[in-house]
């Protein structure tokens, strides 16, 4: 770090290194200075911070938006301390816990729950200042132990994918999986292996930023795996809804949160899919500089939240897909493009996909295991027989109406938001 002036302790103030020679003197300076505001005795009597009301601005947070561009996020103190407080009472972290920050401080998920909140306990945090590759985050969980994980659908999908399906899929595992106790046993190796890749000492791993695959989140219920899933947008700073992961139900996002009221914008919240809409101090004043885009997301106080779903009885927010992505179908059936992907990303040789509308049709866009196609020697013609059996597998698994007409490769990963969810809408057209 060739810039890096000099690094001082804030136990004793000693200098740990610098670059120059009269930098002891430079910092004793500042010291006296700082002081003199305090009459020369800094105490916790005579330190005193200005008061800042909860309703003022705190913060412009950009949304990355994947079914749209960027837009600055106006966030008040009500909304980080509403969701500090939240976090406070209900994932319970104390004073010395170690925490590793990989996703984008920048982004009001990290910047919140892996950054602010672990802060006010006096946690270590550790950031991660590499890409957050399998390899490196395996290196870095596995030396700092971390008490809390917050991580995104794709890490756990991959490490599903790559290291644990495929030995699912042995032959002799199969059959050993058909007998009670040795399945059992099974699992619970399987478990302690997963578990040790995120450290082996957190309380729980909390998935958030987009939706988990169905059959991933399948098996890590089977393998009874500490894991539960939290709903949330950079517009609400960011929960809306989350629940530990011994109450989570599955399929579900989690209980609403305190401080905020959620509302189906449908004539039955409990049975008909309708745009989740959100009301409370969490949720943000408007977007900087963009009158249209803050009136279109605000009415009457209530936040549009673009996600369709429905609730139950019990507050718990079950997510369908986005407002934007939804096609409807030519006899009049709503289709979540995501539910069809969610399927597609399981299937051999796809590294991941886009459904999208076409001339009427479905068309499922694929980008392909380029390391899973080298590995079986497969050529072009190969790998396109695999994608129609794929095509033809995924059809028989959906009704007639959310069939997909055909696969198209595509040459290179999707382009992502920081949180790694795919900018839908640069593929739609």
């Amino acid at each position: 770090m060739p810039n890096l002036e000099a690094v001082i302790s804030l136990n004793d103030f000693s200098i740990l290194f610098h670059r120059k020679k009269n930098m002891l003197q430079i910092v004793q300076k500042a010291g006296e200075q700082y002081l003199e505001k305090f009459d020369n005795e800094l105490s916790s009597d005579n330190f005193v911070l200005e008061e800042i009301p909860n309703d003022k601005l705190a913060a412009i947070i950009y949304t990355s938006g994947t079914t749209g561009f960027s837009k600055g996020v106006m966030l008040p103190h009500n909304s980080l301390a509403s969701n500090i407080v939240f976090a406070r009472s209900n994932m319970p972290l104390v004073a010395g816990d170690k925490i590793v920050s990989f996703l984008p401080i920048a982004h009001v998920f990290g910047c919140v729950f892996e950054f602010l909140y672990p802060f006010t306990l006096g946690c270590h945090i550790t950031f991660l200042g590499k890409i957050p590759s399998p390899k490196i985050l395996i290196k870095a969980f596995g030396e700092i132990k971390p008490r809390l994980v917050l991580t995104v659908p794709l890490v756990i999908e991959k490490i599903y994918k790559k290291q644990i399906k495929p030995t699912l899929n042995k032959t002799l595992i199969k059959i050993l999986m058909k007998i009670p106790f040795i399945e059992k046993r099974i699992n619970q190796k399987i478990n302690s292996k997963l578990t040790a890749f995120f450290g082996g000492n957190f309380f729980e791993i909390v998935i958030g930023g987009a939706a988990l695959n169905n059959e991933v989140e399948t098996f890590l219920r089977k393998i009874k795996f500490k894991y539960t899933i939290g709903y949330g947008m950079t517009e609400c700073g960011p929960l809306i809804s989350y629940t530990g992961w011994d109450e989570f139900k599955k399929g579900s996002c989690g209980k609403i949160v305190d401080r905020l009221q959620v509302k189906i914008d449908s004539e039955d919240q409990y049975n008909i899919v309708g745009e989740i809409m959100v009301k409370g101090e969490n949720v943000m004043y408007g977007y900087y500089k963009n009158d249209k885009a803050t009136q279109n997301a605000l009415e009457d106080g209530w936040l549009r939240t673009g996600d369709l779903g429905i609730i139950d009885k019990d507050n718990t927010i079950y997510i369908k897909g986005r407002c934007k992505s939804m096609i409807l179908s030519s006899s009049g059936q709503n289709i979540y493009p995501e539910e069809i992907e969610a399927f597609l990303n399981n299937l051999p040789f796809v590294q991941e996909s886009i459904v999208i509308e076409r001339n009427k049709q479905l068309v499922a866009l694929v980008y392909p295991d380029l390391d899973a196609v080298d590995t079986a020697g497969f050529d072009e013609q190969k790998l396109d027989k695999k994608m129609k059996e794929n095509l033809s597998l995924m059809n028989s698994h959906f009704p007639k109406y959310m069939t997909v007409s055909k696969i198209e490769l595509y040459p290179e990963e999707f382009e992502k938001t920081p949180k790694k969810s795919i900018k839908r809408f640069l593929y739609m057209h």
